[in-house]
This record gives C-alpha cells, structure tokens and sequence, in this order.
C-alpha cells in the first residue's frame, strides 16, 4: 500500500473493532468481531504472547495480525497506532504496539466528524454503555454524559431480550410490529428477563420485540439523551446498537431530532482512534521514514500540561493527622457528644466535651476494607440495603461505636441522616438527650433568628442533661478563636486561587476545613497558620517554572471515595489536570460577633455552602471566575440520592456555569463503598480533560510545545 497507514483499536467488553486508514482518510479494511473469553484467560500466556492467542490479551493482539495481514500489511508498516475501549487495560501494551490511547468519547466524536464534519449531537450505544456527546457553542467544548451501572440503556439489554425470545440479535429489528401498544418495563437489563417472560406466550412476537425495542429508546434518552433536551439539531447514532433500525426509529420518535446513522456505525470508535492516530501522526510533522513502527518498546504520548514542582505540605498533614487521632481516641472524662456535620462546634467546644463527629467517624472507617465489610454486613441483617447512605451503614452496622451522653444535630440538609440518626439515639437509649436543630435551607431574618433560638435551645438541654454550665466568656473566646482560624484560611484559600497549583487536590481535601470539629479551638489557629507558612514556601518554588494559566485548574466539589485516592490520582497524574482546590475548605461565612454568638453561629450555619443550593450554585460560579477556574467535578455521592448532589443541585450548578463558560463534569459514585463504583468513571475523566485539551492547548493530549518539561505525575514521584 502506497503512503502512511494508520491503525484504530476499540476494545469493548463485547466485540473488538479496528479501522486501517489511508493519509487521505480512506477506510481501507475494518474489523468488527464479537470476541469470547479464552480457556486460559488471564493477563500472560506462555511462549510468544503476541502470536499464539492462548489468552484474552494474545487473543487480541493474533486477531489484529490476522486483520493487517488480510489487509496486506503488518504491524511494522503501520505510522501510528491509537487504541480505545473500556476494555484497555496497562497489561494490553505488552501485546499490541500502540502509540497512543483516547478516551471512547473522544473516539465517537471524531469518528461522527470523519463523515459529518458540521456535527454536534452524537450518540453511541454499545454493550457496556450509552455515551451522548453535545458540542456546546457558548463554551466551545464537546461536553459528555455516559451511562452508570446498569446495563438497561446498552446492547446488553438487546442481548437478554434476544436470548429470551430466540432470535438473533442482528435479527430482532426485522420482526417489529411498529403499531403494537404494548410496554415493557427495561429498569434493568437482568430484570428485563421477567417482562419478556410474562408477554412471550401472551402477545405475537412483534409485538414484544416493538415493547423492547421501544423500552430500549426510551431508557437510553433518560439515562444520557436528556444532554439533548434544547438541542434541534441532528444526531448521529452509532455503536452495535445503532444496527437495530427499530432503537433508531423509536429514538426519532422520543427525541423529535431527526437520527443519522453512519455507514460503518458499528466500528466508529476504531475509526475515530484511526482518525485521531492520522491526525496526530500529522501534528507531530512525522515523516513517513520516521513513523516506521520499532519493534522495541511502544511510544507513549507525552504531551501533558505541565504543573508546578508539587510537594507535601508535611508538617501541617501531620498535625492534622495527630489532632484527628486525639478527637476520636482520646478517652477523658469530659462528656461524650455525638454531632452530625453542622451542628456548630464552637458551642461544643466551648462547653467542654468531647466531640464525635458521625460523618467523619464513619469516613475514618473506610480506610479499613475488612471492617467496612463487617459493618456492611451487619447493616445489612438489620435492614439496611445499599440504598441507605453508606455512611450511614457504617453507623448502623458498627458495634464499637461509642455510646454518647448527648447527642446534637441538624434537619438539613440530610433528611434520610436524621431518621438513621433518630434510629441511633434510640438503640443507645438517649432519646431524652437528643437535640434536633431544625435548619430551614434559605437564609432571611427569619430562618436566622428561628436557628438562633434552636441553638440557644440546645445550649440549655445540653446543661439539664449533662449538668454543665455554658460559660458566656469561652464562648465568646470559641467565636474570637474560630475568627482567627476563619482569617488565616481566607488567606490559605487565596494563596491557592492566585497561584499555580501548590499541592495536590487529593491531600488538600482531607483539611475539609467546612466540617472540622476544631472550630473554636486554639489547635485549629495553629493548624491553620502551619499550612499558610507552608503554602508561601511552595509558592516562591512553583512560580519558578510555572504560571497560573499554565495548566487547568479543576475544583473538586463535594466529598471524595474516602476509601482509596486512585480516581483523583488518575485525574491528577495520569491525566496530568491538577485539582487546584476543594469545595469543603471554602470559608464562604461571615466573621463571628462574640457578642451575639447564636445570631452569628446560625448565620454561619447557613451559609457554610451546602444548606443552600441556590446560594452554593451562586458561591462556586463567583470562586470559577475569581481563581481562572477551567472546569468543575462534582462527585455525585449515591448517584443522586444525596441531597447534597442531587439532580436538582447539578441542574442549578450547571446554569450557573454555563453563564460563565466553565464546564461541569458529574461523577457518579460512593464515598465509602467502592463496590458500587461504575467502571465508566475514568473513561468520563479521560474525556473530559481531553475535551478540556482541546479547547486549551489545541490537542486532545495537552500542550505538544511543552513536552519538554516534566509531567506532573514525574514531579510528584520525585518529591515523595
């Protein structure tokens, strides 16, 4: 073959497709195969792993030497090599030589463009997930939404249905009887079983292939065409489920846009790593001499945006890590109180006892696999299923939980935490030493004043029950200390967001300064003096090499998964997009007047940030602009059953930053229980910070003019 060649990969979960492009952009051979695990099926195989296919990954990497091979070429006349898929694993760079790896979406997009140049809708359904894909003319950004966990929305389902009925699955969309009324349900693709079962002997066959095929439409819009919901465009449908003229004509129905579907739909992911391997091989100004394949290692893309020279803020980490051991092991006399995350600590502090934040508690415990398991488990037996918020299974299933004498907490803006937080106070038998402060989510004079005399309220059940004194002078001395800390955060907090990135969002975000229990406690002054010593440090370091506008600067908001820092290491170093700061240290509350400690506490209450969404959305729009903030991750906690990430939060939020041009990326997952973590989540990250590269840098891998300098993930392994 005349010319350069380029190779795209797609590695689903169901098939394996790949596309052999021309430099003038022709497909000159395209694979699509279903693929079946192989009798030996792990990582290694004996012998030459790249020619006897005895394993998954050798089974790969013979079929793409077999495809080359019907093409008339080999691996070694190939220029540039792309691969994607959600089935991309480390080990898969030992079988196949590859240059480069993209995200699907980024794949899907580019492919859509190949024969749609004028695009901005895509969609693809393959058999592990639904991406939709929109370019956003006002951001000038592709933004992206892909499906969860559940297979509803995916060929999966299509599958199940086919088995049940028997009839091939290429086959179903030729028996559809496109007048049937019939529904069947499609929440889940294994419960889908159960619907085709009930209707199968009941109604013609085309009928029930209509109801699924119509389910299938309709789940898939729910799950990620809403992305479309004010777009009067064209879409483009591809992936295996774009084969299925039935799904396309329903998705017409539903979405009023009118559906195209490419020619070679089914391998457009392959075609668009082909076309992305094209273009990059072009960018690169590679000659043809120069991109002849080595049969050494694979190249592996550097273009990365650089980031500052990121080191530890040793000392203040420390502390912290010493004042948490000392707040929930020490023993002592004083009284035990338990509180929920907002109830205000000055008061406790003040009053002298000791503090269990429940939250935090149960956030130190999923550190602990084995016992998060066991509290899990016990949870479980006592009726709490996985969708009760597992911090508080953790409470609920934890038998070493210490007892309180008193126990404080608030309304909002967690309703299902102050029914499992009644639940507790029952089985510790305290139910006469139970306050509940009832927080309204909006601030007036009104919610002010209402949450003043709650506090006073609980201040005067606390003394009847415990029989203490609130001492008038340590309160007033709690609300001068917390002012204290509060001034020296503001300044740690605008160190960061006029600054290169000065350490690592994953480190940073356990100081939570929003949730700490030392407010109104000389120790919180000290903390927080340390780390602005130490941020000043780093920032005369850091601007040696790096400006702020060097790099994205991406917010985290919400909590993070407490039991592992793999998903913001992978956003951080291997995507190389530093998290510059963190919702949960915003100090967004006005300074405390001693002389009206209630007043100003409840003020504080409720606008710490997370009572009201409104005011919250407001906050994190204003801080975008303020810190050059280029783009935002929610990490949405129980996939939206969190109320403190819920779809009404994220429909707010997201208007907020549309105003300003900052993209918003939603994270579905859990904080504590990683067993219910979707497997989409890096593909989602990968995605979004190539689209992020795009708009920067003009590349889906970075800034190309600066591969010279170090990645940040090289900088931070030779600090640590």
């Amino acid at each position: 073959m005349d010319g350069p060649l380029f190779l795209g990969v797609d590695v689903g979960s169901t098939t394996l497709k790949a596309v052999l492009l021309s430099v003038d952009g022709k497909v000159l051979h395209h694979l699509y195969l279903r693929m079946q695990p192989q009798s030996q099926a792990g990582f290694e195989c004996a012998g030459s792993c790249r020619i006897c296919g005895r394993c998954n990954l050798g089974a790969v990497a013979k079929t793409l030497n077999d495809f080359l091979a019907q093409a008339g070429t080999s691996q070694d006349q190939v220029a540039y090599t792309v691969v994607t898929g959600s089935q991309v694993v480390d080990e898969l760079s030992r079988f196949v030589h590859f240059d480069t790896f993209v995200s699907e979406v980024s794949a899907h997009i580019a492919a859509a463009s190949h024969y749609y140049p004028d695009c901005r809708a895509v969609l693809d359904v393959g058999g592990q997930d639904s991406k939709a894909m929109l370019f956003d003319d006002a951001m000038q950004i592709w933004v992206a939404k892909m499906s969860g966990i559940c297979a509803a929305g995916t060929g999966a389902f299509l599958d199940s249905v086919a088995a049940k009925l028997s009839v091939p699955v290429e086959e179903l969309a030729n028996h559809v009887n496109y007048n049937s009324t019939l529904e069947l349900s499609s929440v889940c693709a294994v419960l889908s079983a159960t619907s085709v079962n009930k209707f199968k002997n009941r109604y013609p066959l085309g009928d029930v292939i209509a109801a699924a095929c119509r389910a299938q439409a309709r789940t898939i819009v729910s799950g990620v065409g809403n992305l479309f919901l004010n777009y009067e465009g064209t879409i483009v449908f591809q992936g295996g489920v774009a084969s299925n003229g039935a799904v396309a004509h329903y998705l017409e129905a539903i979405t009023g846009n009118r559906i195209l579907i490419p020619e070679l739909n089914q391998v457009m992911g392959a075609l668009g790593a082909a076309r992305i391997a094209r273009d990059s091989w072009a960018q690169e100004g590679t000659s043809t001499e120069q991109a002849a394949k080595s049969t050494q290692e694979p190249r592996i893309a550097i273009w990365q945006a650089p980031s500052s020279s990121v080191r530890s803020v040793k000392k203040s980490a420390a502390m912290r890590t010493r004042l948490t051991r000392q707040e929930f092991l020490s023993k002592g006399n004083a009284p035990l109180v338990w509180r929920n995350l907002f109830f205000p600590t000055e008061i406790l502090n003040a009053l002298g006892v000791r503090i269990l934040t429940l939250e935090t508690y149960a956030a130190l415990h999923a550190r602990s696999g084995k016992r998060l398991q066991k509290m899990f488990d016990k949870a479980a037996r006592k009726g709490f299923s996985a969708e009760t918020c597992s911090f508080l299974r953790v409470l609920e299933g934890d038998d070493r939980l210490p007892k309180p004498d008193f126990v404080v907490g608030t309304s909002e803006p967690c309703q299902q935490g102050e029914r499992v937080l009644a639940d507790l106070v029952r089985d510790a038998g305290c139910t006469d030493r139970y306050h509940l402060l009832h927080t309204p989510i909006h601030q007036n004079d009104r919610s002010v004043e209402s949450i003043a005399a709650g506090l006073e309220a609980s201040v005067a059940h606390l003394e009847r029950s415990l029989g203490m004194k609130m001492d008038s002078g340590r309160l007033r001395n709690a609300c001068e200390l917390s002012n204290e800390a509060r001034e020296i955060a503001i300044q740690c907090n605008h160190l960061r967001s006029t600054s290169p990135p000065l350490l690592r969002g994953s480190e940073a975000i356990l100081f939570a300064n929003m949730f700490s229990q030392l407010w109104g406690k000389k120790d919180l002054v000290e903390l927080q003096q340390m780390f602005l010593e130490e941020l000043l440090e780093e920032k005369k370091s850091v601007e040696r090499e790096t400006g702020i506008d060097d790099t994205h600067r991406l917010v985290w908001l919400h909590l993070p998964p407490f039991y592992s820092s793999s998903l913001m290491d992978f956003i951080e170093l291997t995507c190389n997009a530093p998290v510059v700061f963190e919702e949960v240290n915003f100090v967004g509350w006005q300074k405390l007047d001693p002389e009206e400690p209630y007043r100003s506490l409840a003020q504080k209450l409720l606008t710490v940030g997370f009572l009201d969404p409104e005011l919250r959305a407001v906050k994190i729009r204003n801080y975008a602009f303020e810190a050059k903030i280029t783009g935002f991750l929610l990490f949405n906690h129980m996939f939206g059953r969190c109320s403190m990430a819920d779809s009404c939060f994220a429909k707010r939020l997201r208007g907020e930053l549309q105003t300003i041009g900052v993209p918003l990326l939603i994270l579905d997952g859990d904080c504590l229980d990683e067993t219910i973590d979707p497997c989409s989540t890096n593909t989602k990250v990968r995605a979004f910070i190539e689209a992020l590269n795009q708009k920067k840098f003009g590349s889906l891998f970075g800034d190309c003019s600066r591969h010279g300098r170090q990645s940040v993930a090289t900088r931070v392994r030779k600090a640590a």
